[in-house]
């Protein structure tokens, strides 16, 4: 019996959201007693852990994800929940203040405010966002057109009509939906810049494109809609059939938030507070899928037409790579069914040559198939420019086993001087941009829950209701929730990686027409 779920109320709440109380009490267990830090071992670095293809590779991952792409292996997988709020930051903090004009915005940007400056930016910089004939539109209707407004130095009416529900709404808005590039017919949003992606990428030789979104609920219709506004335009220039999907972050991912001392957070109601449990509850969204080659990839990471070669061939030269690797781990692993030593001396060789870790020469068939009989990932990794955000490391288990893996700076022992040197002292950095491949040798789906390191969690301080709380997050996506998958690292160039974080990040040279 559960010394923490007692009462029927808090049996019906769990009841509700599929959460069994042994996992509560896991979970609670685990504020009480925080798993060690993760324990590094080196930096990946190019010639140890990362790799630059050859020209021999790349063409032959280019024939495989060829061949894989027409055989209707490939799909995208695009985490896109959540709104937007983080990238309007400084101009909801700007409104916050009551900054209503031009002058006022300006003496507070003098003043060394941030969220000023960028305010000014983009105020200065309208003209040039996809949305700024959008944004018109919506002050026409409001009877105020735009260009009077910001003639008049009137920043609060501006703002309204950007952040607000009597303008576009975009701070309460996805990613996915905002318009982000400019062509000569009109804008695109995200999305759609995903699906031009997947059309590139995933599509067979019957014309299917593969593509699937994880959304919050309540953006779930807004996708759909305008899915099913552009369809027909994408699909005739790209002589593709689109097969989109969408899922939602499942609510028996959700964890239970605690108080300073431990014990569960309770809202003014009595009732369990349960957040959701970041991107790493995910992998069962994955998981669920049954794909074969998957590319992931963050919705905001897109680019135009104009800048998007690079990052179609590198996603088309991951996802050959891991084609060309899941053939030949499915090869080593009928070798070693038939029990010659040739077999098991040729699958050690394989392992260090193509994963960096090293087996015993002697090392027995069924440590081998262990080793092997697991999901892949290749991961892309660009040159370290300072973005926040983990990067590739060898990583030194309890065991004392090191393995390759992503690594954030809240995994690392912030009281260790050395273990920080050795965070600060990585080359690349993990932009999202992976390879996976999630079948076995006999083509059957693998169960992505057996992969996760449970005890790679985040804690992280909050608060609500004016009160301070302690959050759980999963196992994060491509860190705890894949930290048993076979993971490869290449280089890939810095145009693969051009992330929207800021409003004002739109306004670079990668987001503009040519």
């Amino acid at each position: 019996m559960s010394q923490v779920i007692a009462s029927d109320a808090d049996r019906a709440q769990l009841a509700d959201l599929g959460i069994t109380p042994d996992e509560v009490e896991r979970q609670i267990a685990l504020f009480a007693r925080p798993p060690a830090p993760v324990r590094l071992d080196r930096p990946c670095m190019l010639g140890d852990g990362i790799r630059g293809l050859s020209v021999a590779e790349r063409a032959a991952a280019r024939q495989a994800h060829a061949a894989a792409a027409a055989a209707g292996r490939v799909s995208k997988f695009t985490p896109a929940s959540g709104a937007a709020s983080r990238m309007f930051q400084s101009l909801l903090a700007v409104r916050g203040a009551g900054l209503r004009t031009r002058a006022a915005v300006q003496a507070r940007a003098d003043a060394g405010d941030g969220a000023a400056a960028d305010v000014l930016r983009v105020l200065d910089g309208l003209p040039r966002f996809a949305f700024a004939e959008a944004l018109a539109a919506a002050a026409a209707r409001g009877g105020r057109p735009l260009d009077r407004a910001l003639a008049a130095g009137d920043v609060g009416a501006v703002l309204d009509l950007l952040l607000t529900p009597v303008g576009l709404d975009y701070a309460a808005q996805p990613k996915g939906l905002l318009l982000f590039h400019r062509y000569p017919d009109g804008a695109r949003t995200a999305f759609e810049e995903h699906l031009v992606e997947t059309a590139a990428v995933a599509r067979d030789a019957t014309g299917a494109a593969r593509l699937h979104l994880t959304v919050s609920p309540e953006h779930a219709s807004g996708f759909a809609a305008l899915l099913e506004r552009v369809r027909g335009a994408y699909e005739g220039r790209y002589a593709a059939r689109f097969a989109v999907g969408f899922s939602t972050q499942h609510r028996c991912t959700d964890t239970i938030a605690v108080d300073a001392d431990n014990r569960p957070f309770r809202t003014e109601d009595g009732r369990l507070l349960f957040r959701p449990g970041g991107h790493g509850a995910l992998i069962g969204n994955l998981g669920s899928l049954g794909g074969d080659l998957v590319f992931i990839k963050n919705i905001d990471n897109v680019q135009p037409d104009a800048q998007r070669g690079p990052a179609l061939e590198w996603m088309q030269l991951l996802l050959g790579h891991a084609a060309a690797l899941q053939a030949a781990i499915a090869g080593h692993l009928r070798a070693l069914a038939g029990g010659a030593p040739a077999a098991r001396r040729a699958a050690v060789d394989f392992v260090g040559e193509a994963f960096g870790v090293a087996l015993p020469a002697d090392a027995p068939a069924d440590a081998l198939r262990a080793a092997l009989d697991r999901p892949l990932r290749v991961c892309g990794v660009v040159r370290n420019t300072g973005e926040p955000g983990g990067g590739p490391f060898w990583v030194r288990g309890a065991d004392g086993r090191v393995s390759a893996q992503i690594v954030e700076s809240a995994e690392v022992d912030g009281d260790d001087a050395g273990q920080r040197a050795l965070f600060a002292a990585a080359t690349h950095f993990n932009p999202v941009f992976l390879a996976c491949a999630l079948r076995d040798a006999a083509g059957r789906s693998y169960d992505l829950e057996r992969f996760v390191d449970p005890s790679a969690v985040f804690i992280a301080r909050k608060s609500k209701d004016g009160r301070e709380l302690k959050a759980l997050e999963r196992p994060g996506l491509w860190n705890g929730a894949m930290a048993h998958w076979l993971t490869v690292f290449v280089e890939v160039p810095e145009a693969t990686f051009t992330p929207v974080k800021t409003i004002t990040d739109l306004l670079r040279p990668a987001h503009q027409p040519e």
